[in-house]
Order: structure tokens, then sequence, then C-alpha cells
């Protein structure tokens, strides 16, 4: 007989705000304001908040394991509102205010959501929602407040969030760890948006792997400004992360051009920035562009697509160090990364740290004999994988292994190299292009800032690539000149039929090079 035992100790996520407002109570969660007058709060304070936050939201008649949506920028009462949703066991559903009214109501649909959160300045697009029909009933307000719109007040009840003071404390937790905590959908940017439930457990060991010395490796004398929104696959996972080390965190709002960013940067001494390529690119043109230095900022975490190589050799000029992830909304988000300290090399995306697995499939469906040096479908498991959408059925197999939808190679060091998505794919005269190859090659040569490839269709070849560029500010380049390196490196249908010029490339409401925009408007000759 074994004597003895462990406590019983729940991973659920209120417990690392907690952590926070105890041993780091007053490093503090920075919102911007677009005045510069920027906000601090602690985490003390924000603890506090939230606590009376969840008071509200069950005076309402919130239930544990009910929806809640909330449709707003990255700021501390945001992030209250996660922590007062969570913390009684309720689900925070991120809303992004980039898509349209028709596509949010679908998604509330959805959830049953009948409680909402939104910013201030977002009342006339979750009035847009309302009209949609949804079971929402009561709408609450952050981040201002001002004359509520008639007809908006006319159809739910509106009332401003985290004032009142007369609703008694309320505990937290006491639940189960596998309690779902978030619902986020997908972008869609290859397909119908979909719904990915977050667990308290999930999330938790998500948490603690990001921290890992060899991934983020965030720590209390940290300054992290997550460029990322907090309705996109949690902003990373950093408003967790973060107060669990007692990281400063500084928060922009609804504003991540290169300007607001670079004030954020220099005002607060930004030591760790996360977000997407194209959020990069315009803070470094506006760096470059004004001749302002930014020596606190060590490293740019980068997600969402590679890191053109040129952009990248301008970061570390000037010391700043690039550390390129591989991630998905499915894994919660984060899979792999590459070591701190090292520059990032080129389609490099880093190793997986304890937590994640992946396992590369051949086209038979069947796991690759040698899982090293070879180009198979990437599969992923781990505690915070997608076991299966939201409302769907099975996502992944019967022993864990979830389909990315992405081509990849691991190298003999472990390394994984994302080489391109199934469906992005081009098929010409029976011959496979792939998009993301050419999108490297091109996308380090320093004249351009943006490139994307995509299908044409053809009469003869079925579909042939077409290149669609973004030249950087202020410089020029000849077709020919683009196209030279293609013609060298790869056989001669790989080379586009084509290059169309954009003064500025889409973009997907993640920040994200928008392709089915751009198939849309050019996948057709003209």
């Amino acid at each position: 007989m074994i004597h003895g035992a462990l406590q019983d100790y729940p991973l659920t996520l209120e417990k690392i705000i907690g952590h926070a407002a105890k041993w780091h109570c007053d490093k503090q969660v920075v919102t911007a304001s677009g005045s510069g007058c920027d906000f601090g709060l602690g985490y003390r304070d924000l603890a506090a908040g939230a606590k009376g936050i969840s008071a509200e939201l069950r005076e309402v008649g919130l239930v544990r394991g009910e929806c809640v949506a909330t449709l707003a920028w990255n700021s501390a009462e945001h992030m209250a509102c996660w922590y007062a949703i969570m913390g009684i066991g309720s689900v925070c559903h991120t809303l992004n205010p980039r898509l349209s009214a028709d596509a949010l109501a679908s998604m509330l649909r959805q959830s049953q959501a009948r409680i909402m959160v939104a910013s201030f300045d977002q009342l006339a697009l979750a009035e847009q929602v309302v009209a949609q029909g949804t079971m929402l009933e009561t709408l609450f307000v952050i981040d201002g407040w001002d004359e509520i719109p008639a007809s908006l007040a006319a159809a739910v009840r509106v009332q401003r969030l985290g004032e009142r003071q007369d609703l008694p404390g309320i505990e937290w937790g006491g639940f189960d760890e596998n309690l779902p905590c978030g619902l986020c959908f997908t972008s869609g940017t290859t397909g119908s948006p979909k719904g990915v439930t977050y667990t308290h457990r999930g999330n938790f060991l998500h948490t603690l792997r990001q921290l890992q010395a060899d991934v983020s490796g965030i720590t209390e004398r940290d300054v992290v400004l997550p460029a990322v929104p907090m309705f996109h696959a949690n902003a990373w996972g950093l408003p967790f992360s973060c107060p669990a080390v007692g990281a400063t965190l500084v928060l922009p709002g609804r504003n991540t051009d290169g300007a607001s960013l670079a004030r954020l940067i220099v005002e607060h001494g930004v030591t760790i920035a996360a977000g997407v390529p194209t959020v990069w690119l315009d803070l470094f043109d506006h760096l470059d562009r004004e001749r302002i230095e930014v020596p606190s900022l060590r490293r740019v975490m980068v997600g969402g697509a590679p890191m053109p190589a040129a952009l990248s050799t301008r970061i570390c000029d000037r010391g700043v160090e690039v550390q390129q992830t591989w991630g998905m909304t499915e894994i919660s988000p984060l899979g792999t990364a590459t070591r701190p300290e090292h520059q990032a090399d080129s389609g490099n995306s880093g190793s997986p740290a304890l937590g994640i697995d992946l396992l590369l499939f051949g086209h038979d469906g069947e796991p690759l004999d040698s899982q090293r040096e070879q180009e198979g479908r990437l599969h992923v498991r781990g505690p915070s994988v997608v076991e299966r959408y939201f409302g769907q059925e099975q996502a992944a197999t019967s022993d864990g292994w979830f389909d990315t939808g992405d081509l990849a190679v691991i190298d003999e060091c472990g390394a994984l190299q994302i080489t391109g998505r199934t469906k992005d794919l081009i098929k010409s005269g029976g011959e496979w292009v792939n998009p993301v190859e050419i999108e490297g090659v091109v996308g380090s040569l320093p004249q351009v800032g943006k490139v994307a490839v995509i299908a044409r269709t053809h009469p003869k070849w079925g579909e042939r690539p077409v290149m669609v560029v973004e030249i950087a500010e202020g410089a020029t380049i000849a077709d020919d000149d683009l196209l030279d390196p293609l013609r060298r490196q790869f056989a001669r249908w790989w080379v586009p039929d084509a290059v169309i010029r954009v003064a500025q490339m889409p973009l997907a409401a993640t920040g994200k090079i928008d392709k089915r925009e751009l198939q849309n408007l050019y996948g057709v000759p003209a």
C-alpha cells in the first residue's frame, strides 16, 4: 500500500491573476490612450475590479458554463472582464471587431450568448449585430461612457460595467479544471470560421509551456507589448503568461500603427513585443523614417506568417532579436518557437516545447517512416489542442492527432519549417506549385514590402500562379528583377505568369495577408 498523496489543485485560470495580485501586486497593466495619457492598473487592483465585475454578471443571471461575448480591444478593462467571466466558470467568447455584423451575429447565434461586453467605440457595430437577430439581452459597456443610442437602449439593456460598489464580494474557482473557459472562432482565411473551445486546464498548461526559457522566457523584469489582439487566439496567451510571472503588460488599445507602437515602446521601455509581420513592417518603416531609436526593445515575437527575410535583417541590424513562432487558434495557439537570443533562420519556426507533439503524415494518411528531412502533412496533439470544433464532429484522430492543414519538414535538429498550406497549393498542368516557397524568395528582396502568390484559372493548365506585390516604401524594382530569382531557382512552371502591383496589400481581420480577397480580385483572367 502506498501512503500519502498530493493535493487536488485544479489548474484553473483565476489562480493566475490571484497569484499576480498577491505576489506582484504593484506591477501594472498599462492601457494606451489616444491622447497619450496612458492608464496603469496594478495586478491587485485589476483582480479586485474583476471580482466586482463577476458580481455584476451574476446579478444579471449569468450561470456557470454560459458564454459571455466580448467585442473590445486590448485594454485593462477587457482583461479584467476575461478573468471575471472565467473566474466564475463561465465562457469568454471573444469577437473580432473587424468582422462584419452578419459574421458576428452568426457566431453569437452559435454560442447563444445572452450577455455582451463591448468597448464604447464599438456600440455602432454592436447595434448592427443586435439587429441581425441574436439571443443578446444585456450589453455592458467598457473603455468609455457617453450618450447611448436610443435605438440600442430600446433593443437590449445597456449599462456601464465596473461601477457598482454595492454588490457583495464573490468567490472564484471551485470547479473542474476541464471546464470550458473560452471560445474563439478561427479567422476563416482558408475556409468558414470554426469555433475552438478552450479549457482552464489547456490554457493553464499552455501558459506554463509559453513561459519555458527556450520559448518566450518572459520574466518579472520584462515589459511586454502584445500587438496581437486579445480577440485573436487569446493574444497568444500573453494576458495569462505576463501576470503569471509579474511582467508589466502594455496594451495598445485599437491602435497598432507604427507611430502608436513606437510611442508605447519608447515611453514604457518595452522589452518584448508580439505580433504578425505586417505590424513589424509598419513599425520599423516608421522608426527608420522618423529616425527613432528603441533601446529597450530586445525581441519581437512573430507569428501568423513567416517573417520576410529582408524585414528580419532590418530588425536584427538594430540589435533586436527576431523570434519566429508557429501556431494556430486550434492549439491555443503556440506550437513551436525559435529559441530566444538566436536570430530567426528564414523559414525556421523552431521546435516544440514540452506539452506539444508533432507528427508528419504522408498522402496515404499514414505517418511517414522517417520524421526528418521529409515533407508531410503536419499533425499535432497535446493538452491545449482542439479535439473537436464547437458544435461539430471530431476534428482529431482517435489517438489525438489533429491535422493542421500545413505541409512541413522537420530537420535533423527537430526544427519545424512550414513549407505550405495544402489548400493553397496550385496545380498547374498536373504539377504542384507551392506559393510559400515563391513568397519566401521574393520576400527576401529588400525592395519588397509584402508578397502573395495565388492561383489564377487557366484554360489549358487549369491553374497558374500569379504574384501580387506591395513594393517597400521608397523602393523601385522591375518585374524581371522580381522574377529572375525564381527563374534561377525553380522549374519554369513555378514562375508566375504575371506580377500584379498593389499600393496596399489587403489584410484579413487578424492582420495577415487576405488571400481570399486576392483570389476574388485577381484569380480570374482580366
